[in-house]
């Protein structure tokens, strides 16, 4: 089901090859600093999307969700944190999830509210901790969000009540399992719900999140949202940036993104998951990277079209836009 979705068999070889060493909360990253350019006021905290992650493997042979980013962060004085959600649920409860690091975060480094990105399901999952806790949060930050659904979601959820419907979902479970034991923990110390997840992500079950969590959204068919949302004399700023790219490196093994890209809009305007207007979210930085959906990660490994920004630097910058903000 959506997210990584091309990457199902990768993460149950890695689940099966590796262990891991990973606490059940949030990760802090850290590195030697060497210039304080992406040095925000607030720490910076980051929200996988759907069969996500924080690292499956071990320090030698792992691999990061956010492959190379955060340490890049780290390295330009960000204090940066990566989170761990259920890799298949549905965007309450992996929103619940997530706020409950968020507080932990704020108790450890002192701050009273973070600036959230969220990639993917990560989009809603951190528009969920605003809506509930908005003193928490600074800023948020969506990258190939699918705000508005996305037809992948919606093709395979039509598999419910059908015969195939309990293979797909014990599998899509397996597969949440095996992704949260390649990270060394307990199968069963997060809920997975292939079901309510797949739901978030259809283009109603987002109408029906939307109603709840308005802060963001834009009110036309592909415009940009509310860029500063207010709330009693404070405000969180929306910003949002997603590629359009499908087959960007032939050497890549996300270019099977391309079979699903075709699903979206006759595969026009989509990164192969998510379209380029369901993606819109408050401030849109820019929403034609040639980048696919794995490659707003730089997955897998850093492999791109050698004509496209570099995520690692897209990211830096970004964190250097929430600084000169005050954030």
């Amino acid at each position: 089901m959506m997210k990584y979705g091309v990457l199902t068999a990768g993460l149950l070889m890695a689940a099966t090859c590796f262990t891991a060493h990973a606490s059940t909360q949030a990760s802090q990253v850290t590195a030697k600093a060497s210039s304080q350019y992406a040095k925000t006021k607030y720490p910076i905290v980051f929200s996988h999307g759907m069969a996500g992650f924080i690292r499956v493997g071990t320090d030698q042979f792992g691999l990061d969700y956010w492959y190379q980013i955060l340490p890049d962060l780290a390295r330009n004085g960000a204090n940066v944190w990566a989170t761990r959600v259920s890799p298949f649920n549905s965007s309450e409860i992996r929103g619940e999830q997530l706020l409950e690091q968020v507080k932990e975060i704020a108790a450890i480094t002192g701050a009273d509210k973070v600036n959230l990105i969220g990639h993917s399901h990560g989009g809603p999952t951190i528009r969920y901790v605003a809506g509930s806790e908005p003193k928490l949060v600074a800023s948020l930050t969506t990258v190939g969000a699918p705000h508005k659904g996305s037809p992948v979601a919606d093709l395979i959820l039509k598999a419910e009540g059908t015969s195939i419907e309990a293979p797909l979902v014990g599998t899509i479970n397996l597969v949440s399992k095996a992704i949260t034991w390649a990270q060394g923990l307990d199968p069963n110390s997060y809920p997975h719900d292939s079901l309510a997840g797949g739901s978030s992500l259809t283009a109603l079950g987002s109408a029906k999140f939307n109603q709840r969590y308005p802060i963001g959204m834009p009110t036309t068919a592909c415009g940009e949202g509310e860029y500063k949302w207010k709330y009693g004399n404070k405000e969180i700023y929306n910003y949002s940036f997603t590629g359009v790219g499908t087959v960007t490196n032939l050497l890549d093994l996300d270019s099977a993104l391309k079979v699903t890209s075709l699903l979206i809009d006759g595969g026009k305007e989509n990164d192969g998951l998510v379209a380029r207007c369901s993606a819109k979210f408050g401030k849109t930085i820019r929403d034609n990277y040639n980048w696919n959906h794995l490659d707003e990660v730089n997955q897998v490994l850093g492999l791109k079209s050698i004509f496209a920004p570099d995520p690692v630097d897209v990211y830096r910058q970004h964190a250097n836009r929430l600084k000169l903000q005050g954030l």
